[in-house]
This record gives C-alpha cells, sequence and structure tokens, in this order.
C-alpha cells in the first residue's frame, strides 16, 4: 500500500503493464502523469486512473525516443503538475529476429527507446528528486537482460543495459535519499508479443505468462521503500542465477529448451 500522497509519472503509460502500474497506484491515492505516444489510449489511462485516485491525473504525448519531445514533456510536468516523487520507465518494445537479418534502423530505434529513453527521463526528474533528498526510480528491465535467448540479441542487449544502468545509478543516488528499482519480469500477458510478431512465442511459453496486474500490485508496493530487484516468476529468476553460475549449462539451456521464439 502506497502510505502517503505521491505523484508517479509512468513512460510507456498507455497501455500494457504502464497502464497497469498507473492504474494501481491511482488505487491507492497517487496521482499518475502518464507518458505515452497514443493520444487515445492516454486520455482513457488518465479518465480511468483519475476516478480510481479521487485526484487529477495527467497525460502528456511524447515519444521516449525522441530527446527533444521528451524534455518538452518535463518542462509540462514541472510546471503543470509539480514535483515528482515516483517515476516508472515503463516505456519499451522488442522484435524478435537473428541478428544479422534484424535491421540496423530498428536496432537504434530500440536503443533510443529502451535504453536513451531511461536515460533522459531519469537525468531530467530524476536530478530534482537528489536536490530534495528523496523519490524513487523504477526501471523495467527483463529477464532477457539477464539471460539472452536466440533471435533475442538485439532486445536482450537493450535489457542489459538498463539493468547496468541502473544498478549504477544506485549506489550513485543512494547518499541523496533517492531508491533505484530494477523490475524484470519474465513474459507478461500484454500485446508486447503482438507488437514484437512473437505469439507464437507467448503461446508456448503461456505457463510463464505474468498477469500485468498482479505483477503491477507488486511494483506498486515498492513505492517509497529501498528494493533492489524484483524478479518474476521464480522459476525464471532461478534459471537467471543459475545463468550465472553454470555458463555453459545456461547456453545449452537457452539455446535449447528455452530457444522458442
Amino acid at each position: 500500500m502506497v502510505k502517503k500522497h505521491l505523484t508517479v509519472v509512468i513512460s510507456g503509460g498507455s497501455a500494457g503493464l504502464g497502464k497497469a502500474i498507473g492504474l494501481e497506484a491511482a488505487k491507492n491515492g497517487a496521482t499518475v502523469v502518464f507518458l505515452a505516444r497514443r493520444r487515445d489510449k492516454l486520455r482513457q489511462a488518465q479518465a480511468e486512473a483519475t476516478a480510481l485516485s479521487g485526484h487529477p491525473a495527467y497525460a502528456f504525448p511524447v515519444d521516449v525516443g525522441d530527446p527533444v519531445a521528451i524534455e518538452a514533456a518535463v518542462d509540462q510536468i514541472h510546471e503543470t503538475v509539480g514535483p515528482v516523487d515516483v517515476l516508472v520507465n515503463a516505456a519499451g518494445f522488442g522484435h524478435f529476429e537473428n541478428a544479422f537479418d534484424t535491421d540496423m534502423r530498428l536496432v537504434e530505434r530500440m536503443f533510443r527507446v529502451n535504453v536513451l529513453g531511461v536515460m533522459y527521463l531519469t537525468k531530467l526528474l530524476g536530478r530534482d528528486m537528489a536536490i530534495r533528498g528523496q523519490g524513487q526510480i523504477i526501471n523495467v528491465a527483463s529477464m532477457a537482460g539477464k539471460m539472452a535467448t536466440p533471435k533475442s540479441a538485439i532486445y536482450s542487449a537493450t535489457k542489459f543495459a538498463v539493468i547496468g544502468y541502473s544498478n549504477g545509478l544506485r549506489l550513485e543516488l543512494k547518499p541523496f535519499g533517492v531508491h533505484v528499482t530494477t523490475v524484470n519480469p519474465g513474459p507478461i500477458a500484454t500485446d508486447f508479443f503482438k507488437a514484437a510478431g512473437a505469439l507464437d512465442y507467448l503461446a508456448t511459453v503461456s505457463w510463464l505468462a505474468l498477469d500485468p496486474d498482479q505483477l503491477a500490485r507488486r511494483i506498486v508496493g515498492t513505492f517509497d521503500h529501498p528494493v533492489r530487484e524484483i524478479n518474476a516468476p521464480r522459476v525464471m529468476s532461478l534459471g537467471a542465477k543459475l545463468y550465472t553460475l553454470f555458463p555453459g549449462i545456461g547456453d545449452w539451456l537457452a539455446g535449447g529448451m528455452l530457444n522458442k521464439k
């Protein structure tokens, strides 16, 4: 439960896990600011969050792959909403294809959204948190950032980057009273895999698929608490640990049993 009134900014907030986090935060009385590209979806999320929280929610259209758009959105947040207590970097997309076959323009776009967008938003909103001596940054990475599989080399690389960035940032911001939490989910039952053209993969791992609302409740439960990581589901978390301890076996599993894309 969120024990005090918080202002929460969520990128990728118009759908999927981002929206689920926003609505769960609103249920707990938070003022929610949604950032995403799709205006119609944003307005819908804004209306739902306002009804749930009893506080006006906000929605700003922004492409997190565009640093100019990010800066404009942050200026709007500062002018319209005020200080931010929690930033959730949930925007991101995947594409599953052999690395050599992947168009480099798509590779660049994925890094701009999944990695640089996280860094830009975090720097612009996190600096004020450090000055105020309080706040929390939650970066949604992936189990793919701990254990790569064939056809996920590019996506996994972006999520490895988010995990590494979060780990270093956590240490840098700890003296300033700002918490950094990394969320590493496995497959989630959202439209992510439809957009990635990997519905067949989702079907093969449906027994592992996470419920976005349940995961959102777990994430919101960390608000205002120094939680280092959330790893789910447990079986994949264990697999990631074994992958690190026994890399040879890990490669065998990742290239065989877990190679479903």
